[in-house]
């Protein structure tokens, strides 16, 4: 006998400040991701908008507002601007090896730094090693995190840790966790970018069609690097869609006059189990 299927329960959290725009709240829909089944849900709900935080995938649902749009980037036809170019080439030195989902006290290190020169007062500048290791570690699906490293000095033992993101492999694509990196390196500028620029060309070689980069907010300044490669796709009320290459000119345009360099290098918190992330049912 086939046993029944059953259907995921979800559930709203109660209104809370809006990390993205100010003077408005946020709301979330969101659903366990556990048992046998865990897998094919996530790359199902992620394919309608939901993002995963440990063993739970959400969306936003604001009440009056719809400013988070979920993005992805086509990687088969990603075609790096001359800035992108030049970014793959200045950190083309670096060693990226893939990991199985296990914190370490060398990334939570990296994580402090990072959010303490680009986060400060965020709700994840509170996190300790055990909160970091729940992060990372709880994760139903296939996930690893990629670690950037420079090249050692005696080309035998491991270089210095610059950069790291927890990313999940879905059916369909990459979809990028979180990421940091070392923030104030006097020597390599576009880390943030260079991770997401990584992840396209390992999508390409796996044959995985997207990387997903969780929410483009529209309004917010620390969310529009994302519309900096191209194609883009967002998922509207009539499913993904590609961005138009006009208006993506004139998005990246705006960008590049309202953000200073460190807005433009970062990956933003969208994707961090952060205290916004506590899911409580109303």
């Amino acid at each position: 006998m086939t046993a029944p299927v059953r259907f995921p329960r979800f559930f709203v959290t109660s209104p809370a400040p809006c990390p993205y725009l100010p003077d408005r709240s946020e709301r979330k829909v969101f659903t366990e991701l556990k048992g046998a089944h865990a897998e094919s849900l996530n790359d199902a709900l992620s394919r309608i908008g939901f993002r995963r935080s440990q063993n739970v995938a959400y969306r936003p649902s604001c009440l009056d507002c719809n400013a988070c749009v979920s993005v992805r980037v086509v990687a088969d036809e990603f075609e790096p601007s001359s800035t992108q170019k030049r970014n793959l080439k200045r950190n083309s030195d670096l060693v990226a090896t893939l990991r199985r989902p296990w914190a370490t006290p060398e990334q939570f290190d990296l994580l402090r730094a990072y959010l303490g020169a680009r986060h400060p007062g965020g709700g994840m500048t509170a996190m300790d090693e055990s909160d970091f290791a729940d992060m990372v570690e709880h994760t139903p699906v296939t996930s690893y995190v990629i670690e950037y490293r420079e090249p050692s000095p005696d080309g035998i033992s491991e270089g210095r840790l610059v950069g790291a993101c927890l990313t999940d492999r879905q059916h369909d694509g990459l979809s990028m966790i979180y990421s940091f990196y070392d923030p104030d390196h006097a020597e390599r500028s576009g880390l943030g970018n260079y991770i997401i620029l990584d992840h396209v060309r390992r999508a390409g070689e796996m044959d995985l069609p997207y990387v997903y980069l969780g929410y483009w907010v529209d309004g917010s300044s620390r969310m529009q690097y994302k519309v900096r490669y191209r194609p883009l796709e967002r998922l509207g009320r009539d499913g993904w869609e590609r961005m138009d290459a006009a208006e993506q000119d004139r998005l990246i345009a705006s960008a590049a006059a309202g953000s200073g360099s460190r807005a433009a290098d970062g990956t933003g918190k969208d994707n961090a189990p952060g205290e916004q992330d506590r899911f409580r049912v109303v």
